[in-house]
């Protein structure tokens, strides 16, 4: 099972936000970048309500991340060529 946790990339280091107690050390990860170009402010969504929409979506994310889901990733671009 895959597990998220934010951090901040400084200094050529990846700074966790939380430490997670269940994870081994040494345990391999993948370190995903997102786009900065979405402004939540700018569309209406203030830290509270981000932080309340992040708690409530949370619970989806096993199945987000599921191998099974893989198959909605071109979604748009599959269904053009139907």
């Amino acid at each position: 099972m895959s597990k998220n946790i934010e951090g901040i990339f400084r200094d050529g280091k990846i700074e966790l936000l939380e430490v997670p107690n269940d994870i081994p050390e040494d345990t391999h990860v993948i370190v995903t970048f997102p786009d900065r170009g979405y402004d939540l402010q700018e569309h209406g969504i203030d830290e509270a309500q981000a932080a309340g929409l992040r708690a409530r979506l949370g619970t989806f994310i096993e199945d987000w991340e599921s191998h099974d889901m893989a198959i909605y990733d071109n979604y748009d671009a599959v269904k053009s060529k139907l």
